[in-house]
């Protein structure tokens, strides 16, 4: 029975790939989940319709954290929706939520951020530039076409396949024609050997420009640098959603986070009674 469901998941991959649009990385990590799922799930038929007890999987991962236990679970729960879309009846037992606490991401203070550049080589300066003003994904990133770049926008392939348009800065423009020139690139923007470059080869150069400054700092980072910095300097939050290609604004609120001293200067700034604005009460 659990190759009926090993061939099943291949197909689920299958349409995530080609259909959604996910990543070669994003299908790895799936297909590891699942195969790893459903060699401890238990598997029952009862009257046309599969009962997948997930219990004796989740205590095989009882060691894991809270956070590591819900992308697991959350994968096979993806599985399971796909399939009862799909004219298989299935129902999960021992699929009560998990209860995970919001981590707050780090982002890169403007002090590292511009200490880097100083230090960047020119190639080195557009990743940091494409990174911190377009708030992309690296996977985002290294599938950029020199083709998706005009004058004023890039268009940017996000999850889903859902496409959105980024403004590009004077400068960053400057800055990608010098570096399509220096680089030979002719279809994406990263090659390497005529293909596109590895998210862990563009990676490895982040990595190592902030070495330099003395930091670990990760692409992932910068994104939300990109991000709290709008924010903090007055972007409404709908805006934001929208550049970081998020499908819901709970997503840009977990985030990001304002400072305590931009929450106070919005406050001050938008309430009728505060400043000036009370001088005639």
């Amino acid at each position: 029975m659990k190759n009926f469901f090993l061939q099943k998941s291949d197909e689920f991959l299958s349409y995530l790939e080609n259909i959604r649009g996910y990543s070669p990385l994003t299908i790895k990590t799936y297909r590891l989940n699942l195969k790893e799922a459903l060699e401890y799930v238990d598997i029952e038929e009862i009257e046309n319709e599969y009962k997948i007890n997930l219990i004796p999987y989740r205590n095989r991962l009882t060691k894991l954290s809270k956070k590591s236990i819900y992308k697991k679970v959350t994968i096979f729960r993806s599985f399971s929706s796909y399939l009862n879309e799909n004219d298989i009846s299935v129902k999960l037992v021992g699929d009560d939520s998990i209860k995970v606490p919001h981590t707050l991401p780090k982002p890169i203070s403007d002090t590292h951020i511009n200490e880097a550049l100083e230090k960047c080589n020119k190639d080195e300066r557009v990743i940091i530039y494409l990174f911190y003003t377009l708030g992309v994904r690296i996977s985002e990133l290294i599938s950029l076409k020199l083709e998706d770049i005009s004058d004023k926008w890039v268009s940017v392939k996000g999850k889903g396949g859902k496409i959105r348009q980024i403004p590009v800065l004077d400068e960053l423009h400057t800055l990608i024609d010098d570096f399509v020139v220096r680089s030979g690139a002719t279809t994406y923007l990263f090659e390497k050997n005529g293909k596109a470059m590895s998210e862990n080869q563009l990676r490895y150069l982040v990595n190592k420009i902030f070495k330099k400054i003395g930091i670990k700092a990760t692409p992932h980072q910068l994104r939300h640098s990109f991000a709290s910095s709008l924010l903090n300097s007055g972007a409404r939050i709908n805006d934001v959603s929208e550049l970081l290609g998020h499908s819901s604004l709970t997503t840009t609120q977990i985030y990001t986070k304002l400072s305590a001293t931009s929450k106070m200067r919005n406050y001050k700034d938008a309430h009728p009674l505060c400043g000036s604005k009370n001088e005639s009460v």
